[in-house]
C-alpha cells in the first residue's frame, strides 16, 4: 500500500492511475490495497468519485486477455493493458452477515487472506482530550487509516473497528493514530481479547514489539 495520503480519483483514472510505477502508475509494487480519496486537494468534489464502493485494477496476463477488456467495454489505461472493475456501493455492515452464515451453515469461506498485511487504524480527526469517548467510524473523533500491519502492530493501533465507546486516557493529536494504550477498555469484551490475541500471535511471527511511548 503507498503509505502517502489518498489521492484524488475518478472511476474514469482507476486504471490509469492505481497500477505499479514501472508502468506508469503510483503504486510501489503489484498486489498492492490502496484508498482513493472522493475530494481533490482543494476540497472540491471529485467528478464520478468512487465514495461509496469498491474496486479492483487487474493486469491483462496475455494479448488475448487485453482485448477482451476492450471487446467488453471495460475502462482501461492507456497501454489497455489494465482495466478497473468497481462496485458503486458497499453494503459492508448488510454484507458481513451473509459471510458468517456462509461460514457457519455451508462451511465456505468468502475470502482467504495469505497473511496480515493491512490495517486500518483509528485516527484522530482533531486534537483528543482524555475523557472523551471515540464515537468509531462515521463519528466526530476518529477515522480509519490504512496502514501495513507491521507498522500497526509495533504502533500498537487501536482497529478502527473497535474504536466505539472507548475513553481516552491520554491526548492524542490530530492525524495521530489512537493505540491500545491511550483508551481505556475491557479486555474481557470477546472482540477485544480475539483481537489482542491475533496482535500477538501476529508480532511474535513478524518479530516485532510494541512500541514503548515517552511518559
Amino acid at each position: 500500500m503507498d503509505s502517502r495520503s489518498p489521492h484524488a480519483a475518478s472511476t474514469d483514472d482507476l486504471p490509469q492511475l492505481l497500477k505499479p510505477a514501472s508502468d506508469g502508475g503510483i503504486l510501489p509494487h503489484r498486489g498492492s490495497v490502496e484508498v482513493v480519496s472522493s475530494l481533490e486537494c482543494d476540497g472540491r468534489p471529485v467528478f464520478r468519485d468512487l465514495r461509496w464502493g469498491v474496486y479492483a485494477v487487474f493486469e491483462a496476463p496475455t494479448d488475448y486477455v487485453r482485448d477482451c477488456f476492450a471487446q467488453y467495454g471495460l475502462k482501461t489505461d492507456s497501454s489497455g493493458r489494465y482495466a478497473a472493475m468497481y462496485k458503486p456501493y458497499h453494503l459492508i455492515g448488510l454484507e458481513l452477515g451473509v459471510s458468517i452464515a456462509s461460514i457457519a451453515v455451508r462451511g465456505e469461506a468468502t475470502g482467504a487472506t495469505t497473511g496480515f498485511h493491512g490495517d486500518v487504524a483509528a485516527t484522530a480527526k482533531r486534537d483528543l482530550r482524555p475523557g472523551e469517548k471515540l464515537d468509531g467510524e462515521g463519528g466526530h473523533t476518529v477515522y480509519g487509516k490504512l496502514m501495513p500491519a507491521a507498522d500497526s502492530l509495533v504502533q500498537g493501533a487501536l482497529p478502527i473497528g473497535l474504536a466505539h465507546n472507548m475513553v481516552l486516557q491520554r491526548p492524542v493529536a490530530a492525524g495521530q493514530p489512537v493505540r491500545w494504550s491511550d483508551v481505556a477498555f475491557d479486555a474481557g469484551k470477546e472482540a477485544v481479547r480475539v483481537r489482542r490475541e491475533m496482535e500477538d500471535l501476529f508480532r511474535a511471527e513478524m518479530k516485532l514489539e510494541v512500541q514503548k511511548l515517552a511518559s
